[in-house]
């Protein structure tokens, strides 16, 4: 194991191991992750700015307030996932530090907004939104995941000793025998 790979100011606990956050970046679950958190908000835009506004003015009233809440609840989840993503790849192209990407201001939030459950009348949504929904909630889920990975605190392991135990007991028994031999004789 090289001096870099573990034990270094760029080192992070994920999936109980130490890993850099080179590899966390270079990672195929990373990358996978941010092109599809891209993808998913370029599509979401473009629904929302085209068929989704033209759809919405054919809904009724109740459904027309659900598809605006919806909408906002899903725009304000993406731009979690997307702020997520970009600074961790701010880190691995050196733009901050992993230690300031820590910060309470890089935290995913609103995740009362984003965790909440559906408003009611979602079920006369038009059926693209639905999707981009469902999707951006299996995301934002995955993302809150790798979070907790990053910032999970290092499992303490009590670390085997053997010689010491081994050099503990003989100086037990050496104590005791002395003990045995000198207290008698006094």
């Amino acid at each position: 194991m090289s001096a870099d790979r573990f034990g270094g100011a760029g080192d992070v606990q994920f999936a109980g191991e130490d890993v850099s956050i080179g590899e966390f970046m270079s990672s195929g679950l990373f990358q996978r992750t941010y092109e599809e958190g891209m993808r998913l908000v370029e599509e979401t835009s473009a629904y929302l700015d085209g068929p989704g506004r033209e759809a919405s003015r054919n809904l009724s009233r109740d459904a027309s307030l659900a598809y605006a809440g919806e909408s906002m609840r899903l725009t304000t989840r993406l731009m979690q996932v997307a702020a997520w993503l970009l600074v961790r790849k701010a880190v691995h192209e050196g733009e901050i530090s992993h230690e300031e990407s820590m910060a309470a201001k890089y935290r995913l939030a609103s995740r009362e907004i984003a965790r909440s459950a559906r408003l009611s009348g979602n079920h006369v949504l038009p059926e693209p939104l639905i999707d981009l929904i469902m999707r951006s909630e299996l995301l934002y889920a995955r993302i809150e995941r790798l979070d907790a990975g990053l910032r999970a605190e290092p499992a303490v392991v009590e670390a085997s000793r053997p010689l010491a135990e081994q050099f503990d007991r003989v100086e037990a028994f050496f104590r005791e025998t002395l003990q045995r031999e000198w207290g008698q004789g006094a």
